[in-house]
């Protein structure tokens, strides 16, 4: 979640092995989730200060394929007066899916799941992740599908990893909005189109306090998007983007980075710094988009330039990435998003890019669409 007026500025702005092995299903080996034996105290070295090779025709291709001028509208209203936020967006057989969250009483984060046949029209079918009231994510649960097809117009179909489906979400144990620190956690399921309860793991699988964790993460982290890189670019398999926050000069500064693992438990900081950072307030929320040889990051801003908006970056590693300085993919235009429009999932179905996003104006907070070509 992140920004609004009465409907909350973001954050900072509102005024072993073993005994995890034992707590897994049958079916899922103790092997896939042992420790991977080059964990260190340290993130893996990497020069993230080397030329991105990307070029102004780069850029422009990239913008012309993501750009969505027309907005569609709201596509997923306020609950029972509950703000809802954070879409993503995943498709299974010929349907799809998106997981979002509901500050369910302004307790705290729940994970939920709805449903379209046609990306315009969705349905609400439940809650995935209800509070656990209790334990390091009693109260927090802001969900994120995993290991989902990211070829730009591909299939968009969520990947099965040791037979189960998986989702990253920010979990944390206070009551509220973004209480610090929040950690990152992991959960399955083996039925990703129903409102069946996710099964989580005990312990989160990063943290602000971890031995390699980087200075502009310290204080607390949030939304993940985790692929699944067959040909393993880093040198690992999964590859995880996320934004994390550090207050420690006395500003709150979100910045994006990277953490790599062979089996979505144990996780490895790549390089000693994020990859995309603004200098100040919030670059967050990303997504990884593959355009032929070209991969995007989509992300939102939000305090560096006038409130919040989607923009990107591009890079032709996963690890250098040359940030978009023209105009925003998505801000505010609309009454339902005069407050904030950002915090993306972009897809493109049949030569059309549809771009969800959290919007933040007249309708409260909710879950808007804007698209390449106008669908009203």
């Amino acid at each position: 979640m992140r920004a609004s007026a009465q409907i909350f500025p973001r954050r900072r702005f509102l005024t072993g092995a073993a005994a995890l092995v034992a707590t897994l299903p049958t079916g899922l080996s103790a092997r896939a989730f042992a420790r991977d034996p080059e964990d260190s105290l340290k993130p893996i070295p990497v020069d993230l200060a080397a030329p991105n090779n990307v070029s102004d025709d780069d850029m422009n291709a990239v913008y012309n394929e993501l750009k969505t001028p027309y907005k569609y509208g709201v596509v997923l209203p306020q609950e029972d007066g509950d703000m809802v936020d954070s879409p993503n967006i995943y498709r299974v057989d010929e349907t799809w899916f998106m997981v979002y969250l509901r500050f369910l009483n302004k307790e705290g984060y729940v994970a939920k799941l709805a449903r379209s046949d046609d990306l315009l029209h969705w349905e609400s079918l439940g809650t995935v992740a209800p509070f656990k009231k209790e334990g390091w994510d009693a109260w927090q649960c802001s969900p994120s599908a995993a290991l989902v097809d990211y070829e730009w117009g591909g299939s968009y179909a969520i990947r099965k990893f040791q037979e189960k489906y998986w989702f990253t979400y920010i979990g944390g144990e206070g009551k509220g909005y973004e209480p610090d620190p929040l950690k990152i956690g992991l959960a399955y399921t083996d039925a990703p189109t129903e409102p069946k309860v996710w099964t989580r793991l005990p312990e989160p699988i990063m943290t602000p306090q971890d031995p390699d964790a980087r200075a502009f993460e310290k204080t607390t982290m949030y939304k993940t998007n985790v692929i699944w890189d067959r040909n393993e670019t880093l040198g690992y398999p999964f590859v995880c983007y996320y934004n994390g926050k550090s207050v420690a000069t006395g500003a709150s500064i979100e910045r994006i980075g990277i953490a790599v693992s062979r089996n979505l438990k144990s996780w490895r900081r790549y390089g000693d710094g994020p990859v995309v950072d603004n200098g100040s307030g919030i670059s967050g929320d990303p997504q990884i988009i593959q355009i032929g040889d070209l991969w995007a990051m989509v992300y939102f801003g939000a305090f560096w330039k006038p409130k919040a908006f989607d923009t990107f970056a591009v890079s032709r590693d996963l690890v250098h990435w040359r940030k978009w300085d023209g105009a925003h993919l998505v801000e505010p235009s609309e009454p339902f998003d005069q407050t904030f429009a950002h915090k993306p999932s972009v897809v493109k179905w049949n030569g059309v890019a549809y771009h969800f996003y959290c919007a933040v104006g007249d309708q409260g907070r909710c879950v808007a669409l804007a698209t390449s070509k106008p669908l009203r």
